[in-house]
C-alpha cells in the first residue's frame, strides 16, 4: 500500500512505537498513519470506542468515518471482518510484528496479505491467532 490511511489496533496510547493490540475489537485505541508514496506523512492516535456483545460493528463505523483504507489485524471475527469488506475497508493479517511500525512497513512494502474469511475468529473475545 503505498497511499492511503492505515489503522492498526493498538495498546496504551499507540503510536510509531507502541505495542500492537492481538484482537482489534479490544485495543485501547487505534493507531492512524498516512502514507503518501510509500512515506509515513502523519500520525495520530484514535480512541477505541465501548461496544457491547454484538455491537462488534462499532468500530468498523469509527473507522470508516476517519477515511481509512486498510487495516491491520492479529485477530478479528468473522461480522466486523465482513462489515469493514463491504465498507471498503481492506483487512490484512499479521501476528508476527508485536510492534507498530514494522506492521505498517511490513505493508507498505506489500509484505502482508488480505485476511481470508477462515482466518477469523469465533467471537467472545479469546485471541484467535
Amino acid at each position: 500500500m503505498k497511499n492511503g490511511r492505515i489503522a492498526i489496533p493498538s495498546n496504551n496510547e499507540g503510536g510509531l512505537n507502541g505495542q500492537r493490540s492481538g484482537h482489534f475489537g479490544h485495543c485501547d485505541v487505534f493507531t492512524l498513519i498516512d502514507v503518501k508514496d510509500g512515506q509515513i506523512i502523519n500520525v495520530e492516535i484514535l480512541a477505541n470506542q465501548e461496544h457491547t456483545q454484538g455491537g462488534c460493528l462499532v468500530p468498523v463505523q469509527l473507522l470508516e468515518a476517519q477515511k481509512v483504507n486498510a487495516l491491520v489485524v492479529g485477530g478479528i471475527g468473522m461480522r466486523p471482518l465482513l462489515g469493514f469488506n463491504q465498507a471498503g475497508i481492506d483487512v490484512y493479517y499479521d501476528a508476527t510484528h508485536p510492534t507498530i511500525k514494522p506492521v505498517v512497513d511490513a505493508l507498505i512494502a506489500g509484505n502482508l496479505q488480505i485476511m481470508e474469511a477462515r482466518q477469523s475468529c469465533g467471537g467472545g473475545g479469546g485471541d484467535c491467532h
